[in-house]
């Protein structure tokens, strides 16, 4: 099992990466703070005063403008492949009264701070529904379903997976290097070193092994994906701790 690509897209517009905003018919890129909602929708925290504002005001006559947002991935560790990048686009409209403050809530659910207290005065909430996907990786460009997209859930790992590559690298070097050896049916010492985790997923690790200059990816797949990050820790316990899962 692996992330579809809807999935993919989700996770990377979630709101955990920088991202660029186009405007249709407007100078850019601009940067821009922004989540999704559990909807998929795109929410951009805006200051009143900014560039991106001033080209977020529709022309007469309309109330909504054209909107694209860019996201590409950050590799989480040396080594590790990108996801790729995304692209949705839709046409953002300003939120004001309720409907801002139910968004302001929502975006404080992926990414607190403090400007959201603000919402109304110093900063503007817009927001889009995705009507266009696109999912780019090594030189190819696919769409992706709009509904697909919608009903897609962000990866409940990818926010801490810097961390937990730390983590197995720094701390359990040594027991996730056993296991993993033991994984992929390989004995004994190897000239690449051992074999080391440079993805994490709900569904699986992404492990790299081999000779230099001639190194591969294997992908590992959990038995089902896990829900969060304890329910992970729960799963790698035995791998971390042989000792220990050994006498339970």
């Amino acid at each position: 099992m692996r992330p579809s690509p809807a999935e993919i897209v989700r996770t990377l517009v979630a709101g955990r990466l920088p991202a660029l905003v186009h405007l249709a018919q407007r100078p850019g890129p601009h940067q821009a703070r922004h989540v999704t909602d559990p909807d998929g929708r795109v929410l951009l925290l805006v200051p009143v005063v900014s560039d991106l504002a001033a080209a977020l005001v529709p022309p007469d006559g309309d109330t909504e403008v054209a909107t694209v947002l860019d996201v590409l991935d950050l590799p989480p560790a040396a080594g590790a492949p990108s996801l790729g990048r995304a692209w949705v686009s839709g046409w953002a409209a300003r939120l004001d009264g309720d409907e801002a403050r139910r968004a302001a809530v929502d975006f404080a659910t992926v990414q607190p701070t403090g400007d959201l207290l603000d919402v109304g005065t110093r900063f503007h909430l817009h927001r889009f529904e995705v009507v266009e996907a696109r999912w780019e990786r090594a030189g190819a460009t696919r769409r992706i379903d709009p509904d697909a997209y919608a009903e897609a859930e962000p990866d409940p790992l990818h926010a801490v997976e810097a961390e937990l590559l730390a983590d197995l690298a720094d701390h359990h070097g040594d027991q996730v290097g056993a296991y993993l050896r033991t994984r992929l049916g390989r004995t004994g010492s190897e000239a690449g070193g051992p074999p080391r985790v440079v993805r994490i997923d709900r569904y699986g690790l992404l492990v790299s092994h081999g000779r230099p200059g001639a190194r591969r990816r294997t992908r590992l797949a959990f038995a089902a994906p896990v829900a969060d990050p304890a329910e992970l820790a729960r799963l790698l316990h035995p791998m971390l701790c042989p000792r220990a899962a050994g006498r339970a």
